[in-house]
């Protein structure tokens, strides 16, 4: 996995999971709180993400067949959308679960400093892992906010464990917070409300994982910045005079393929339009490093083509894009 991938932060935040985790079951074992039996879920489901994210980048490096020939880079893809599934089914349901139950069967919570004691110790722990999935964000987020960079980074691994540990945090809040009322005023229900919430806060970060999970899956363009550099490195203004159109498409996240109708002069050899392309492609690859794959079409650019039909873009020498 590059450095992109984000591998720091996956660590950090699998280290720092564990270790609350088990600190979590122990608090609940003492206590009977179901916040806490519900963060130490949380927690232990969270583990299990950032191991699939490990496991998904270490599949991503496979060399590629015959069968898979433009490589396995989406195994990164496919194993951060599994992370959303789990965090919404073993995460967000088990706590609505547990906080129902806790709702309709209340008990006060025995030897409250082990739940108080853990969660501020998770709420420390969670914020060192916080502060570097955001130390490694912003070396490669550039001027883009956080709600841009969670929408349009095509490696899924900083945004999963960014949002994961944003969950973490403020689930370790309202867990706090349960506790709390429920010590303050003896009655349980406010741990079992607790409860709830987590699970909602869950479920609603899974969905936005799968969202955009899913969006990379289906196959996403290179970021606006990258097709602009193309369409710059492109066009030489001798024997490349146009770019026609183009489609680009993430074979993965540090894997681009680039498919471009591009016009020639038409009085050009085939060897120089061949010497024209191949120049071509070493522009791009300079201008976008992650551009793998490329794939050039010759072409003799025609204003009567161009404007035919609805979709002239199908059409020899149509309009680009």
């Amino acid at each position: 996995m590059s450095a992109s991938g984000g591998t720091k932060a996956i660590v950090a935040a699998l280290a720092a999971n564990l270790a609350i985790a088990v600190a979590k079951f122990v608090a609940y074992l003492f206590s009977g709180s179901s916040s806490m039996l519900a963060e130490s879920v949380h927690s232990l489901a969270d583990s299990g993400n950032q191991g699939l994210l490990l496991l998904g980048g270490k599949k991503a490096q496979r060399e590629a067949t015959p069968q898979h020939p433009f490589g396995y880079g989406r195994e990164r893809y496919i194993y951060a959308f599994l992370v959303s599934i789990v965090l919404f089914s073993v995460g967000g349901m088990f706590a609505i679960y547990e906080g129902y139950e806790k709702i309709k069967d209340p008990h006060a919570i025995e030897a409250w400093y082990w739940p108080v004691g853990v969660l501020v110790f998770a709420i420390i722990a969670e914020s060192f892992s916080f502060r570097t999935a955001i130390k490694e964000s912003n070396e490669v987020r550039g001027g883009l906010t956080w709600t841009q960079f969670v929408r349009r980074a095509k490696a899924p691994e900083l945004p999963v464990v960014l949002l994961e540990d944003l969950g973490a945090l403020v689930g370790l809040v309202l867990a706090l917070a349960g506790v709390g009322l429920a010590l303050g005023t003896g009655n349980g229900v406010w741990d079992g409300i607790g409860t709830l919430c987590i699970g909602v806060l869950l479920i609603l970060i899974a969905i936005v994982l799968a969202a955009e999970t899913k969006s990379l899956l289906l196959g996403e363009s290179a970021g606006v910045d990258d097709v602009h550099k193309i369409e710059a490195a492109v066009v030489d203004g001798d024997t490349v005079t146009r770019l026609i159109h183009m489609r680009t498409l993430h074979l993965g996240p540090e894997e681009l393929l680039v498919a471009a109708k591009i016009a020639v002069r038409h009085d050009e050899s085939a060897t120089e339009v061949a010497n024209a392309i191949n120049a071509a492609e070493e522009r791009i690859r300079a201008a976008v490093p992650i551009a793998r794959v490329i794939y050039l079409e010759p072409d003799i650019y025609s204003e009567t083509a161009a404007s035919a039909g609805e979709n002239p873009a199908k059409a020899p020498g149509g309009s680009v894009h």
